[in-house]
């Protein structure tokens, strides 16, 4: 079956709503925000492995739920666009690279991403207590559990229905 523009912007927005409820999810356990963060939204970063809807989804869904959540302005920029570069090298990942080793790889661009962002959004704009090693480690363990335990997790239950999910 061949994708619409209208399949491709229903799957983008069904994404950005999904990311935005995630993240509200995450923010009310006190886990969205803040030095440690694991937001549940994260995990759908393993989406442009199927779907190139996929990568405007989930920046849009991270720019709604950042505005919402009450994040300052540069995080709102800088994270969304951590996001979008790694759901976008994940799609690349997808498209480019061979099966098996493509799904143990897509995580990672956003873990990287947001590892190599996030610290100085927390140091420099939020003005955090701590170092910006202890950010950078933070954020990377946050970032492993959503993208990559919880994104596998993610990537297993959708895979076998990849066909029916994103024609």
């Amino acid at each position: 079956m061949k994708k619409t523009n209208v399949t491709l912007l229903t799957h983008a927005a069904m994404i950005a709503a999904l990311y935005v409820v995630l993240t509200f999810f995450a923010n009310a356990l006190g886990l969205a925000n803040g030095a440690i963060q694991i937001r549940f939204s994260e995990a759908l970063t393993i989406l442009p492995f199927f779907t190139p809807a996929a990568v405007p989804g989930l920046f849009i869904g991270c720019i709604i739920s950042n505005l919402l959540t009450g994040c300052m302005p540069l995080d709102i920029i800088f994270g969304s666009l951590a996001t979008l570069i790694g759901a976008y090298v994940t799609y690349l990942i997808g498209k480019k690279c061979h099966y098996p080793l493509s799904k143990w790889l897509a995580p990672i661009p956003p873990i990287l991403s947001n590892t190599l962002i996030i610290p100085f959004i927390l140091a420099f704009v939020y003005q955090f207590e701590g170092s910006l090693l202890y950010f950078f480690i933070t954020v990377f363990l946050g970032e492993v559990i959503s993208c990559y335990l919880l994104g596998m997790i993610l990537f297993h239950a959708l895979y076998k229905y990849r066909s029916i999910l994103f024609p």
